[in-house]
């Protein structure tokens, strides 16, 4: 049987690939695609580093702390009952959040991502070297030997273990706490248990912050004696140095003043003594003619 003569032409299109007409054309939406997909990655990645330096939760440069603010924090440990040496230092000019080993925090925020709702206790403790607060753990840094004696291990203490033998709550089940107070220097601040995570804590000035791990129940006790001083003295140099900022422009406004009220008075004084030496010697003059004549 013949073939059909449409079979033919199918089949002669097949084997070369289809015609010359549809060779010749230029793939126009397959290179559309492949722009669209590259303008769009490009977006991608420029939007991805704007969120990084720029969270949505990022504050602005007019709430508190910004980054022309330097604010201090008190803090202190409870160990099973006993309080804990100081945090050493780890101050550095890069860090936000630092302490210089005195129980006090330094929050100076580098970058709106470290500013105002984003100041939080978490910066601080994922900044410093061998610590862990959480709502459930609790280590501090292993302490340093003092001489003669060997180094004390960091040790991890998790909810529900109990206290080591050796500490006043030896034997009791025990749990990680944080209560704060959000002014050192306001008389009647109550102290206000955090529940969840510690991280979540906001900052605020002259804050008092104490952490423990400690019996469900116990009241833990506020930061006190030098670190509430170290504190204070920080606060009053702070509070002293913005005002001696603001106040010195004044000075030298002053100074300004009184030079232009001298230099403007003085030439009228000069130039009224002038006329007065003039008139006086016509007058005695004539006097003199008149006498001459009547001798």
């Amino acid at each position: 049987m013949a073939r059909n003569p449409a079979g033919k032409w199918v089949a002669r299109a097949g084997a070369t690939g289809g015609s010359r007409t549809y060779r010749g054309q230029k793939p126009v939406n397959w290179y559309a695609a492949l722009v669209v997909i590259v303008i769009l990655g490009v977006l991608s990645v420029v939007y991805a580093n704007y969120e990084y330096r720029n969270p949505s939760g990022a504050a602005t440069s007019t709430t508190p702390p910004n980054t022309n603010t330097t604010w201090y924090a008190a803090i202190t440990f409870d160990i099973c009952g006993t309080v804990q040496p100081v945090l050493a230092s780890d101050a550095s000019s890069s860090k936000s959040f630092y302490t210089t080993g005195n129980g006090v925090i330094t929050i100076h925020p580098k970058t709106t991502a470290q500013a105002g709702k984003n100041a939080v206790l978490g910066k601080f403790v994922s900044s410093y070297k061998g610590l862990t607060l959480t709502a459930t753990q609790l280590a501090l840094p292993a302490a340093a030997a003092a001489k003669g004696k060997k180094a004390t291990p960091s040790v991890l203490y998790k909810n529900g273990e109990s206290c080591p033998k050796g500490t006043p709550d030896a034997g009791k089940t025990s749990e990680v706490q944080v209560t704060y107070w959000s002014n050192a220097f306001v008389t009647k601040g109550k102290p206000t248990a955090l529940p969840g995570d510690p991280a979540t804590l906001k900052f605020s000035d002259n804050q008092l912050i104490s952490v423990g791990f400690v019996p469900p129940g116990t009241k833990l006790a506020k930061p006190a004696g030098t670190i509430v001083e170290a504190l204070l003295h920080k606060s009053v140099s702070t509070t002293a140095a913005a005002a001696t900022t603001t106040t010195a422009p004044s000075s030298a406004a002053t100074t300004t003043t009184a030079a232009g009220s001298t230099t403007t008075t003085a030439p009228p004084t000069t130039t009224t003594v002038a006329p007065t030496t003039t008139t006086a010697a016509p007058t005695t003059t004539t006097t003199a003619k008149k006498s001459a004549k009547k001798k």
